[in-house]
Order: C-alpha cells, then sequence, then structure tokens
C-alpha cells in the first residue's frame, strides 16, 4: 500500500511545481502516487506542465524515493501534515492553491475542530494607532468568548493584538508564519510565539531554518485567508499585506469585513477603500456577531436542502449516485457510466452548490449529511 503523504511530499520538492501544478496534477492522475508513476507524455497533458517542466521531471524524479524522504522528513523538529492526512483543513485544500506540505508545532487538534468551530481571519497594520488596537482587542476578545477560532500571522500590530486577546480570554488562535516553525519573526514576538505553541497552534509551510523573506509573507497570507470563513481588516494603509489577504478571502469566496476609521489617519485608508468596493462594515461587536452567526458549520449543509435542490439535469445522475457513504471516483465512473472528466467537472460544480464534499487528500465523494 503505498503512502500518498510521501507522494505529496517528494513532488512538493521539485522546481518549478507549485501548489497550483500540484492540485491539478492530483485531479488528472487520482492520486500523486499515481502521478509518480505516469510516464512524463501523459503527464504533458496537465495544464501548466509544458515540455521544459516535463523535461525536469524526467530528469529529477529518478534520483528521488518519496518513501526514504518521507522518513527523512519525519526525523526532522517539527511534524508535517499534506492534503493526504485526515487532519488537513478540508477548508483549505478547496482553495486552488493549497499547501502541499504544512508543518505545525502545538495543539494539532485545532484543525480538526474548524469544522464545527469556524475560523475568523484578524490582520492589519504593524503600525496601528490606538483605536486599531483597542478594536481588534475588543472584537477578537468577543469572537474568542463566542466559540470562534482567531487566525492571523504573528506579525507585530494588529495580528500581535489579535492573538494576544484571544489567548487572554483562553480561546482558540493559530498563527500562520512566514518563516520556518523554528524562526521567530519579529523576534519581539517570542514570548507570544512560545504562548501559542504551549496553547493554540504554529502553522507554516517552509521548512525549518527558513529565514524571512519578502516574497514569503504574500503566500503566508493566502493559508490566512483559506483558512477562515470570514476576514476581518481592523486598520490598513491603502497599500498593505491585509489587502492582499482580504483580496484572497475575497476570491475563496470568504466574507470581509473592515473596520472604518479616520480620514485623517492614513492606516484606516485600505479599510476605507475595503468598505467602497464592497466589504462589509463592522459597526460594533453584537452586529459582527449576529452576521457571522449566520455561518453554518463545514459539515452542517442539511440533506433537506439537497433533497429539494433543482439540479442542473447533467448533475442529477452524479448526484443520484452519491449517497452519505464515500465512493471513489472509478466506482462513480463506472456506476454513471459517463467519461472521468465530465465526472469531474459535475462533481466541482456539485461542490460548490454546497451538496456534495470531497474528503481531503483523497478522491473520495459524498453528499453532505
Amino acid at each position: 500500500m503505498t503512502n500518498e503523504r510521501a507522494y505529496w511530499l517528494a513532488w512538493s520538492t521539485l522546481p518549478g511545481l507549485g501548489p497550483v501544478l500540484l492540485k491539478r496534477l492530483y485531479y488528472h492522475c487520482g492520486s500523486l502516487a499515481i502521478a509518480w508513476q505516469t510516464p512524463v507524455p501523459e503527464l504533458l497533458a496537465v495544464d501548466g506542465i509544458g515540455p521544459q517542466l516535463g523535461q525536469m521531471i524526467q530528469t529529477k524524479r529518478p534520483h528521488l524515493q518519496p518513501e526514504k524522504l518521507l522518513a527523512q522528513q519525519k526525523a526532522t523538529q517539527f511534524p508535517f501534515i499534506t492534503p493526504a492526512d485526515p487532519l488537513y483543513p478540508q477548508i483549505l485544500f478547496e482553495i486552488a492553491d493549497p499547501p502541499p506540505v504544512i508543518y505545525y508545532s502545538g495543539q494539532i487538534e485545532l484543525l480538526s475542530a474548524l469544522q464545527y468551530r469556524p475560523a475568523i481571519g484578524i490582520v492589519g497594520t504593524r503600525s496601528p494607532s490606538e483605536y486599531g488596537k483597542r478594536w481588534t482587542r475588543r472584537l477578537s476578545a468577543q469572537l474568542a468568548r463566542q466559540g470562534f477560532t482567531i487566525v492571523s500571522g504573528l506579525a507585530e500590530g494588529i495580528d500581535r493584538e489579535a492573538h494576544q486577546a484571544c489567548l487572554q480570554q483562553r480561546g482558540h488562535t493559530l498563527a500562520v508564519l512566514g518563516t520556518g516553525l523554528d524562526v521567530v519573526y519579529p523576534r519581539a514576538n517570542q514570548g507570544l510565539y512560545h504562548q501559542i505553541k504551549a496553547e493554540g497552534l504554529l502553522l507554516s509551510e517552509y521548512p525549518q531554518g527558513t529565514p524571512p523573506e519578502r516574497s514569503q509573507f504574500p503566500r503566508r497570507n493566502r493559508i490566512i485567508a483559506g483558512l477562515c470563513r470570514a476576514l476581518l481588516v481592523t486598520e490598513a494603509p491603502h497599500r498593505s499585506g491585509a489587502l492582499i489577504t482580504a483580496r484572497l478571502a475575497s476570491e475563496y469566496g470568504r466574507d470581509v469585513y473592515a473596520l472604518p476609521g479616520s480620514l485623517d489617519n492614513p492606516h484606516s485608508r485600505g479599510c476605507l477603500r475595503l468598505i467602497r468596493d464592497g466589504s462589509q462594515l463592522i459597526l460594533d461587536e453584537e452586529t459582527l456577531l449576529a452576521d457571522l452567526g449566520t455561518i453554518p458549520p463545514l459539515d452542517a449543509v442539511p440533506s433537506a436542502a439537497a433533497a429539494t435542490l433543482q439540479l442542473p439535469e447533467p448533475l442529477q445522475p452524479i448526484f443520484a449516485a452519491l449517497s452519505l457513504e464515500a465512493m471513489s471516483l472509478d466506482a462513480l465512473v463506472q456506476e454513471v457510466q459517463l467519461p472521468p472528466e465530465k465526472v469531474l467537472s459535475a462533481l466541482t460544480q456539485l461542490e460548490v452548490m454546497g451538496v456534495v464534499m470531497q474528503l481531503p487528500g483523497s478522491m473520495l465523494f459524498q453528499r453532505y449529511p
């Protein structure tokens, strides 16, 4: 029996194969273990893999032993998960570029809790005003008391205030780093880093020893946006990493909220622009909680909704063949007697409609319970 997580790890080490291509490769072949054995000419059918990248795969793949690589990684300081692991968050795998490897330190069970305890991201400037700090603390503390998980990036400023306020309420917080997990950045957050490690969860897609580099933090932001059901921007200038996170969250279908601030404060301009462009306005804690209270758990799509749903005709046989028991793609193709690409296309549409789910790290599908 092949260890699928070994192949997620092995593929991720090949240069030029980023998260987007790995997900396409996974869907094309049905698993990355199968992809590892697939001849390169067949892999050229994957959008984004051209002759040059194919030649690189042809050259480097024979020199890698996935199982040996997995054993070597297990001997390192930090454990990790891949999309082949049950703990890998379903909501994160749904984005276009899910990280193939996530290293972690702390309470890993907080990831599985995201199924029923929605995560809310809180981001903003590294140089907040007292107003920005105060409202970040108020919102984070209130959300923590209501059972939401708070996600941020362990940066100075708004991130720090959000994490600390959550921990003070004995709430659950996740910090997504833009460095290796053994590199505390900024150094001023060293105490907070150790507190989150003990009481919350630290995550990073970068191997240990990875120092801070400017290009890594926008990539880190996509994980924050991907993990969350909604994102709050409490104070941010016009050009800000927080606005990158907000844009990504919007692209991923998350709700984006912005805290209004003074026109005299340049660090409020980003939030004001978000509101102008359609983000929801944060009026107060009560209104925000009322809005967030309508977010259903990931596993709480009612079966009655699917029963009354008027599905387009091409989707009906695929949905009818599925049940609450997980079913493989091969079995589904055989059941409905349709080409695999048409079945996959239908499954994607049904997932978007919220009536079918794919089990993370597999080609198994089922109706929502």
